[in-house]
């Protein structure tokens, strides 16, 4: 894939987005909520077993106040992303601070496992409109010449804070109870709806109807395609996880089959008709499918096939999302001058390198020959990202930003979720449910031939975008 590059030679001369000063202003009014929502979606899982024990949960129903949060994100990004090309993205974005600022207030107050779930539930639709955006702050406040480092900039912003996850959890566990892991969130939640108020540039949207059905097509389609796959993993009865695909197939097929009679798809389908947007969703596909399942894969790899003790996993797991953060800040600059077909290419190779070389490493390596591959995979895996996600946005008509952001989370919450079905599938072949050295080695080259995949989609060269 390759798209039209611009010069850049400074701040003079752009005639799009924001000037330079007001820029890090909107980019800080964005990045806040952004990270608030991303360390949310992560924090939640170090407190589970404090939470399960207070609320007098099961383990196994306690799952749900991570399962909502994330199932809900799925069911509305789509919806909410046509939502921000009708309403304007500011209105969505400033909706989704005020939603998930109250229900992170609802979370630090509930006194049964129902309350924090529903409370999580409304949490993920504020996720979901801070998420549903991306694409169109980037759009409305960067000059196209620059777009590629204000992607950049997100994607070094939501690694680091993926990162920050648990060390943050476990800090504030330290010295209180799990119900300020939520209560955290108001006064940047408060920040970060002010500054917007006043930096975000001002966007009309096309003000055409926003469709119910489809947006009820495509609640049911995501969720029985998420519960389908991820019972292949989880062992639910086969008869049961063939009714969920095949009823997801089905509701696809009708979401689908709506959206050609719609002059402004809420599926953003009519972009896929453009090589380059098609291309880079496919490739983003395939890179979070191996995303999805090192995340899953790696921690069993350490604690329980090379046996180091679960905070020496901790830190073994960390130099992956560090340099992703990294990588992704420096790609992201690079993609204003250099094409996805040259970026992408390499990304996706240093982590095909370091996924196969983690899978050979052996069962008694030390931590140095972890680090540096984990390091390396999660290197290759930022490289890729900004650039990729920068020829998706920049593909799409600016006023088409909201879908293709609707795409792009899709693709990565969908390929997450295969790749951690993929490893549930593979233990249980390997190990009937537990982990060896074999299911975890064999798991890690899947993923290594799913970015291969994507490298390769990511070659395929393109005519030249012209900009819109």
């Amino acid at each position: 894939m390759s798209e039209i590059t611009i010069p850049v030679s400074g701040e003079m001369g752009f005639t799009d987005g924001l000037p330079s000063a007001q820029r890090r202003w909107a980019m800080l009014s964005y990045l806040v909520g952004l990270a608030m929502s991303v360390l949310d979606g992560n924090i939640a899982n170090t407190a589970l077993p404090s939470i399960a024990v207070q609320l007098h949960a099961s383990p196994a129903a306690s799952i749900w106040v991570v399962n909502a949060f994330l199932l809900t994100v799925g069911i509305c990004v789509v919806p909410l992303s046509s939502l921000v090309d009708i309403i304007g993205y500011k209105r969505v974005y400033q909706g989704g601070l005020v939603i998930f600022t109250l229900a992170s207030a609802g979370c630090s107050l509930p006194h049964s496992l129902n309350t924090l779930v529903l409370a999580r539930v409304f949490q993920g639709v504020g996720a979901a409109c801070i998420w549903s955006v991306s694409a169109a702050v980037m759009r409305y406040t960067y000059p196209r010449a620059l777009l590629g480092r204000g992607i950049g900039l997100g994607g070094f912003v939501v690694f680091t804070a993926a990162a920050a996850g648990p060390s943050v959890a476990s800090a504030i566990l330290a010295v209180t109870t799990w119900h300020w892991l939520f209560a955290i969130n108001i006064p940047f939640g408060l920040l970060a709806l002010s500054l917007s108020e006043r930096c975000l540039a001002p966007a009309e949207g096309s003000r055409h109807r926003w469709d119910l059905w489809s947006a009820l097509l495509n609640g049911i389609t995501v969720t029985l395609l998420i519960t389908g796959i991820d019972g292949i993993g989880n062992g639910k009865g086969s008869a049961v996880v063939s009714a969920e695909l095949l009823g997801a197939l089905i509701a696809g097929v009708a979401l689908v089959r709506r959206q050609n009679h719609l002059a402004v798809p809420m599926l953003a389908i009519d972009l896929f008709k453009r090589p380059i947007f098609a291309l880079a969703s496919s490739a983003s596909l395939c890179a979070f499918m191996a995303q999805g399942l090192a995340v899953v894969v790696l921690p069993f790899y350490f604690i329980e096939v090379m046996g180091f003790s679960q905070v020496m996993a901790g830190l073994l797991l960390s130099p992956w999302p560090i340099a992703a953060g990294i990588m992704s800040h420096v790609s992201g600059r690079l993609a204003d001058r250099i094409p996805i077909r040259v970026l992408g290419t390499v990304g996706m190779a240093g982590m095909t390198s370091g996924l196969i070389l983690l899978a050979l490493v052996g069962a008694h390596p030390t931590v140095f020959q972890v680090a540096w591959r984990a390091a390396l995979g999660g290197a290759g895996f930022g490289f890729f990202g900004a650039p990729n996600n920068r020829a998706m946005v920049a593909s799409a008509p600016k006023q088409r930003s909201g879908g293709a952001g609707g795409i792009s989370t899709m693709s990565r919450l969908l390929g997450q979720s295969i790749g951690v079905s993929v490893v549930a599938v593979i233990f249980e072949i390997t190990a009937r449910g537990g982990v060896s050295l074999h299911g975890a080695s064999l798991a890690l080259m899947f993923g290594a031939g799913a970015t291969a995949v994507s490298g390769i989609i990511s070659g395929v060269p393109q005519p030249h975008l012209h900009p819109e």
